[in-house]
């Protein structure tokens, strides 16, 4: 189905989500429809985020929002919708456009199987009725499944449309850019570098994929290195978590401007708790590059003061490999919890691979090289 034609069948005239690639096609419609706008469209931080901003959408206008996600945040809805905009609370109106993972007998990545089993049965407990949208769903059929749930949105119910791989196409082509001409992945090599033998947590998405990749070349181990395949958004506070119990180790966090916005409350805790042994990396560039390049507002926001601002002792930023070396050499050596923005250009290899062990190998070889590290 397209894009365009799906979007006609909801009518709505407001949209707010976070990036999926198996919704790849739509917000490259919104995107091209009409870009950032917050009348029409806003990609926010997390999806607990974008329902709330939905229903701040609906108590205004009294209109019916879409907020569209990939099924692993499904986990950050659950709050606002049943404290919120459930018909017992505030009976708020909302379709959830969910992009479906891990689903049941189709290959996926090990962080999406157990999310892709549960998805129709979180909707279920929430008591949100759900259709099923695949390549052989017709338009008459999405119609009328729309029509259904006009039913339920008039009662101040929500309901779901999930969107199985390759279901939504889109032709228009969208380009996403930007003028930084730092690559993420000699970016991340130059961290291997400075760090040796240090342990590194790594964020969801295509930087720890890099990482592993870079391993691989060097013929290093891949003991160092834990990387956060799933739970975007947490990579930093597990990093915490080593380096407190780790005093005497550098541990070293390689993060994402996507994965630091969506829970941005860890920087505070980070910044209070001030471990001297962690430097804290954000490769900034201002998308969510590993589901297609959509934007994210950290290329309009300062990273650096806010995270002095929570309390990090050291915060700079860099343009360039010189400076990116020069700072993740004195990284090294200072005793002071470090924060590094890295500001990067959007792209990545078109053969990158995936880790070749499994998550629970990964979990293990870590595990046991942190057995012996003070």
């Amino acid at each position: 189905m397209k894009a365009e034609n799906f979007a006609k069948i909801l009518n709505a005239d407001f949209y707010t989500g976070v990036p999926d690639s198996q919704l790849k096609a739509l917000c490259n419609y919104l995107m091209h429809t009409y870009g950032i706008d917050p009348k029409h469209h806003v990609i926010a931080a997390n999806e607990g985020n974008c329902t709330a901003l939905a229903a701040g959408y609906h108590l205004a206008t009294g209109k019916v929002p879409v907020v569209y996600m990939q099924n692993s945040g499904e986990g950050n809805i659950i709050n606002p919708v049943a404290s919120l905009l459930n018909d017992k609370v505030y009976a708020i109106p909302m379709i959830f456009v969910i992009g479906w993972r891990g689903e049941p007998g189709i290959h996926d990545e090990p962080q999406h199987i157990y999310q892709g089993e549960v998805t129709l049965k979180l909707l279920e407990d929430m008591g949100i009725r759900y259709f099923v949208i695949g390549k052989d769903t017709t338009e008459e059929e999405v119609s009328a499944a729309m029509q259904e749930f006009r039913k339920e949105l008039d009662r101040g119910e929500d309901v779901a449309f999930v969107i199985r791989k390759g279901a939504l196409s889109y032709e228009e082509k969208v380009e996403y850019r930007n003028d930084n001409p730092m690559i993420r992945e000699e970016i991340i090599r130059h961290i291997v570098q400075a760090s040796g033998e240090d342990p590194i947590v790594s964020t969801t998405g295509k930087a720890s994929r890099e990482l592993f990749e870079i391993r691989e070349h060097n013929g290093q181990s891949h003991k160092y290195d834990f990387l956060t395949v799933g739970s975007m958004g947490h990579s930093s506070s597990i990093a915490l978590g080593v380096a407190v119990q780790k005093p005497g180790t550098k541990v070293w966090c390689v993060d994402g401007d996507g994965a630091v916005l969506m829970h941005m409350g860890s920087m505070a805790v980070l910044g209070s708790t001030a471990p001297e042994n962690m430097v804290h990396i954000v490769i900034n560039n201002g998308a969510h590059e590993t589901v297609g390049g959509m934007p994210t507002v950290a290329a309009d926001i300062d990273l650096v003061s806010i995270a002095k601002a929570c309390g990090y002792p050291h915060a700079v930023s860099v343009t360039t490999y010189e400076e990116l070396d020069r700072e993740l050499t004195a990284a090294k050596e200072r005793e002071t919890l470090t924060f590094i923005e890295v500001k990067c250009g959007i792209g990545a290899r078109e053969d990158l691979g995936r880790p070749t062990t499994t998550a629970l190998e990964n979990k293990q070889n870590f595990m046991e090289y942190l057995k012996n590290l003070g």
